[in-house]
């Protein structure tokens, strides 16, 4: 095969136009995993700090569990580590990559054409929400004119959807079934701590793990625990007025029907 029909074969699933998962991001748990560290990691694949968190955070949301968890002292006293679900991670996207090189090599020579394995060559997505999270159907409620979908992301947390009856049987949603879910940043809103919401669904608290601030708004990342975090983007009149720094306690909400879901 010559250079020139080579076809470099890419996995990633992006946000926003930033990996979620993909080679670098991959990179950057391999470091973690050598450097104990996110700072040290970073460093050693070329990464701001920022980006390297971001990557690592976002990857955890699309687990059943977390690929890294850090240790006593802090983010910036303490380290870091990959955990066994994490290490998998890494050897299962080195396969499926591997996997897709053999392909994109079978195109090169042969063409497309009777090739049964291309649908894998759409697994780059492109993805505006920035809350994305693996979630499997624990429940499905049906309703004349909608459905209420109960979603796992975690032991300790649940999500709830509502969708209509012709998505849910275009889905196949039934318990047990894989899906994804994803959240807009702008759709997280903040919950003042003396009000208490009607509706308790998709209520989750937790501490603010960053806050990055513009003219107008600010976005929150906040860890709700179980290795799982929420991006919000919401008024910084608002953030100032709570007091909101990192570290803060926070509790955040969205409604049912901002709740997307994706199924292969």
């Amino acid at each position: 095969m010559s250079a020139s029909r080579k076809i470099d074969a890419l996995l990633a699933l992006r946000s926003d136009g930033k990996l979620l998962i993909g080679r670098d991001r991959i990179k950057v748990l391999e470091a973690v995993a050598e450097h104990k560290s996110i700072s040290k990691a970073a460093k050693a694949v070329g990464f701001s700090y920022k980006a390297a968190w971001d990557a690592v955070a976002a990857i955890n949301n699309l687990l059943p569990s977390p690929a890294f968890v850090t240790k006593a002292g802090g983010r910036s006293g303490g380290g870091a580590e990959v955990t066994p679900e994490g290490l998998k991670l890494i050897e299962t996207f080195h396969k499926l990559e591997e996997r897709l090189s053999q392909i994109s090599s079978m195109i090169a020579e042969e063409g497309l054409e009777g090739s049964d394995d291309f649908p894998l060559l759409g697994l780059g997505l492109r993805i505006s929400a920035r809350n994305v999270f693996r979630a499997e159907v624990v429940s499905v409620k049906k309703w004349p004119v909608d459905v209420e979908v109960t979603l796992r992301i975690s032991d300790e947390h649940n999500i709830y959807s509502v969708i209509t009856n012709e998505a849910t049987a275009d889905l196949g949603l039934q318990p047990g079934r894989k899906v994804i879910a994803l959240v807009k940043s702008s759709f997280v809103e903040l919950v003042p701590l003396a009000r208490s919401p009607d509706d308790s669904r998709n209520l989750f608290r937790g501490l603010v793990s960053r806050r990055t601030d513009a003219e107008r708004n600010c976005e929150l990342l906040i860890d709700i625990g179980a290795g799982k975090t929420m991006t919000a983007v919401v008024r910084r009149r608002l953030v100032e007025e709570m007091g909101l720094e990192q570290g803060s306690p926070v509790t955040v909400r969205f409604a049912a029907e901002d709740v997307i879901l994706a199924a292969d």
